[in-house]
């Protein structure tokens, strides 16, 4: 007897499409406000203690990482542009905490985190960088 699957493929499918396009909105539209340096990211910035130059690199990182997640194929890309958001969301939440900021701070990175360990881990087997054995 199989086991039974807490969810199945066309469940995890659909959860996988909608957590991945709102983590590419929510990347897509912070990497625009940081390479355009608004006002709010650049004060918030100079609160944190990053230098200004850092908002471009993230900025264009984040922009370049939906890309990756995104395109068909490539699925070493795909884990690289996954770590990365993973590590830029954790930078930002543990940024955070170190300046003791408001709670209110802490829901974009995280939401964002969330989004992308679920769309990570219920990526279609296409999307995943498999082993070969010999």
């Amino acid at each position: 007897m199989k086991p039974q699957k807490l969810i199945t493929d066309r469940t995890a499918k659909i959860i996988y499409w909608v957590a991945t396009l709102w983590l590419s909105l929510g990347m897509v539209s912070t990497g625009i406000v940081q390479i355009a340096h608004m006002d709010e990211e650049v004060r918030k910035m100079k609160e944190l203690g990053y230098p200004m130059y850092f908002l471009t690199i993230i900025g264009i990182w984040k922009l370049l990482g939906v890309i990756g997640i995104l395109v068909p194929k490539f699925p070493l890309l795909k884990e690289w542009a996954y770590a990365g958001f993973f590590f830029l969301m954790t930078g930002a939440i543990f940024t955070h905490l170190a300046v003791n900021d408001s709670a209110v701070e802490y829901f974009g990175p995280t939401l964002l985190l969330l989004l992308t360990v679920i769309s990570w881990y219920l990526r279609p087997a296409e999307r995943k960088l498999s082993i070969r054995k010999k």
